[in-house]
């Protein structure tokens, strides 16, 4: 079954890093917009509601731990799929991010296919 494409949203600070996410997911099928700060990604969610969202925890202004809670406090964001994809590795990083409403957690340096099996896996958990 062909999935639909996705409105993906990559939020980090690295330039390079959201390239490389949007590279991939585009090659897979799917519309990727970037942000590079936590405030600029409420703005942008808020504005575009994207089907899924990419999170960097490590951000300029507003970290990823608090974009998940700001998303996950409002209604109309409350529901976004998101998958951390951070640096940081250690269980309570991840358990934090888990219980802040993340869906999954990708640890960097990650595989760029992972990533676009992961993203197409939670496209495939909602469309069923």
């Amino acid at each position: 079954m062909s999935l639909p494409p996705a409105r993906i949203l990559a939020v980090d600070d690295e330039p390079e890093l959201t390239e490389l996410m949007q590279y991939h997911l585009v090659r897979a099928g799917h519309q990727v917009t970037t942000a590079a700060n936590g405030w600029e990604a409420i703005a942008s969610i808020r504005a575009n509601r994207p089907d899924i969202i990419l999170l960097d925890l490590m951000l300029p202004d507003l970290d990823g731990f608090g974009v998940c809670e700001i998303l996950r406090r409002d209604p109309s964001t409350a529901t976004i799929p998101i998958v951390i994809v951070s640096a940081w590795s250690s269980p309570d990083s991840r358990l934090l991010g888990l219980e802040l409403g993340a869906l999954d957690y990708l640890t960097k340096p990650f595989s760029p296919q992972e990533l676009v099996e992961r993203v197409n896996r939670l496209i495939h958990a909602r469309a069923v």
